[in-house]
């Protein structure tokens, strides 16, 4: 007669099986029992306190701030600025014509601003070419506009 096909290993592997399933069968169980379901809204309802932390305490009004939103300081770039200030003598030290933007050195203070095409009023003027124009605001700092030549 034959052996019988079920070894050790299968048996202990079954076994093991079997166990699982009822643990698992168990603790499915345990959570439907601990499930919140059915309670009411403010037992499930939590709360943030003034220090970020989660009670389940109602905060006390009194305490409470108002802040408007006017009051929050923000920082950064507000719209477009338009501050112009009046004409200045200067001369084009750099310009890219294929990227289409430049610098310009003002003659008097030797400041280097940044030109671009748009807003040249004479489409041909070239390097070392002395130019009229007024520097505005911008959000990536001083720009030049109104450029001309002499």
């Amino acid at each position: 007669m034959a052996k019988s096909q079920t070894t050790f290993a299968k048996k202990e592997k079954e076994k093991k099986r079997i166990a699982k399933r009822i643990e698992k069968q168990e603790k499915k169980e345990l959570r439907k029992a601990d499930s919140k379901k059915g309670k009411s809204l403010e037992d499930m309802i939590a709360y943030v306190d003034e220090n970020g932390n989660i009670s389940s305490t109602p905060p006390d009004l009194s305490k409470v701030e108002i802040i408007r939103a006017e009051d929050i300081p923000v920082h950064g770039v507000k719209g477009v600025f338009k501050e112009v200030s009046s004409t200045r003598k200067g001369k084009i030290t750099y310009f890219n014509e294929e990227k289409g933007y430049g610098f310009i050195n003002d003659l008097k203070s030797q400041q280097r601003v940044f030109v671009h095409v748009n807003n040249l009023l004479e489409p041909d003027l070239r390097e070392n070419a002395e130019v009229l124009f007024e520097i505005e605001a911008s959000p990536k700092g001083a720009s030049a506009i109104n450029v001309r030549s002499k």
